[in-house]
């Protein structure tokens, strides 16, 4: 932990020329933002669903630091002496103080309580965007799935047809199977997307959580939470975007290739 007071410390050093008695708060969003740049290789890899293991990493990988954030910033001494940190402020609000302890200040509108509210702001504004998110993709995995459930029939009765019978009652039985195989799959995808709709509806709310967990910690530990929540909603949105404009250069390239051998073969 003392490895992390100094690298905070001496960004904060770095910034105070520019930013005074809130260069602290802006060291550790700096340093949030550090710390997702390094595992962005591995949250890229979780988007395109590479292992599962990799969509679990960059969630456990940042558990370590918001720990060692929150003790930081609420710790008295660090290596045996005075923690600096705790003397730094986020404008009014001192980085290791917590909602309550403002409230107690001033009030919900007293100079550190205004503060406070000004970060809760930011993580709702954050948690609706996340949960927007959440449900748009919600909503086309289901439309996904209702598609796939359409074609299933179409695709069940299609080795109907190109099936030769060696008996008299084996059509009967193929079509049966069939029948069967094609009404199974349907109920199947029935199943999935009454499932998706009700995650759709429920998942997308817990972004709104981390307004929880901010009220009860530190400013400083609030502060990483709402940078790494941003980071994350932003980076997933800028990932699905290249993934959209990847689908769209191939679907362009496809329509060309077609159009060319069109043209020649004429």
């Amino acid at each position: 932990m003392s490895v992390f007071t100094h690298l905070v410390a001496e960004l904060g050093r770095l910034l105070e020329p520019v930013l005074a008695q809130s260069a602290t708060a802006a060291a550790i969003v700096l340093f949030t933002v550090l710390v997702r740049l390094a595992l962005h290789p591995l949250s890229r890899a979780a988007f395109r669903g590479a292992t599962p293991v990799a969509g679990c990493l960059p969630v456990l990988l940042q558990l370590p630091v918001f720990f060692v954030m929150y003790h930081a910033f609420s710790s008295a001494e660090v290596g045996g002496k005075a923690n600096e940190l705790l003397g730094h402020r986020l404008f009014a609000a001192p980085l290791g103080s917590r909602w309550t302890e403002a409230l107690g200040e001033g009030g919900l509108f007293g100079a550190q309580g205004l503060v406070f509210l000004g970060l809760f702001a930011a993580i709702a504004v954050v948690a609706a965007w996340s949960a927007v998110r959440g449900r748009r993709a919600a909503a086309l995995a289901a439309e996904a799935a209702a598609t796939a459930a359409a074609a299933a029939p179409k695709k069940a009765a299609a080795p109907k047809k190109a099936a030769a019978p060696k008996k008299a009652g084996a059509p009967k039985k193929a079509g049966a199977g069939a029948g069967a195989g094609a009404g199974v799959m349907a109920e199947v995808s029935a199943e999935q997307q009454e499932v998706m709709r009700k995650l759709g509806g429920v998942l997308p709310l817990l972004s709104f959580g981390t307004l929880i967990t901010a009220a009860v910690v530190p400013l400083a530990a609030g502060l990483y939470l709402v940078t790494t929540t941003a980071w994350s909603v932003a980076e997933r949105a800028w990932l699905q975007y290249r993934k959209e404009r990847a689908q769209e250069r191939s679907e362009q390239a496809a329509e060309h290739s077609v159009d060319g051998g069109v043209r020649s073969s004429l």
